[in-house]
């Protein structure tokens, strides 16, 4: 397996899945997912697609960067000027949490509204974060039959929140 052809091929899906998830571009993240793929490439079992298997080292390698990072931050000691200076005064106004909560009530109703086939399937890809590999095996149906359900239900919702897709 060529470390090369990893990453021309596959670059720009770990990028984005590195970004999606910390929210910042962190190379060193994905070298160290390069890295355990090129080293872990012969306990490969072809059960899944190789760029899938490459898609979730890359999320766990990201979840566990946000986990350590935040670890880091709680056991660190510092001086009350400094704790003070990290709270952010990003207070919502009464107005911006009543807003928000009518748009959360508007959402919840659309997605009680879907088909139970869409429901379940935004439901465990939205709000539980599974993958489609996850979902496809928990509903017992192919992948693209997790990717045709989960688009139908994204173009519900619009429809019904009045977004534009």
């Amino acid at each position: 397996m060529d470390l090369k052809e990893i990453i021309n091929s596959h670059g720009t899906v770990v990028r984005n899945i590195i970004k999606r998830i910390t929210n910042e571009q962190n190379e060193d993240l994905e070298q160290e997912v390069y890295y355990k793929v090129w080293k872990n490439s012969e306990k490969y079992e072809e059960k899944g697609t190789f760029g899938a298997w490459i898609r979730t080292v890359s999320a766990n390698l990201a979840k566990d960067y946000l986990k350590s990072s935040q670890k880091k931050l709680s056991d660190n000691s510092t001086a009350d000027e400094t704790v003070l200076s990290l709270i952010k005064s990003d207070k919502e106004s009464p107005e911006q949490l009543l807003i928000k909560k009518e748009r959360q009530k508007e959402i919840s109703n659309a997605i009680n509204k879907l088909k139970p086939k869409f429901k379940e399937v935004i439901m465990l890809y939205e709000i539980e974060n599974k993958s489609y590999e996850e979902i496809s095996k928990k509903i017992k149906c192919p992948i693209g039959t997790v990717k045709s359900r989960l688009y139908n239900a994204k173009k519900e919702l619009a429809e019904a929140l009045n977004y534009l897709m």
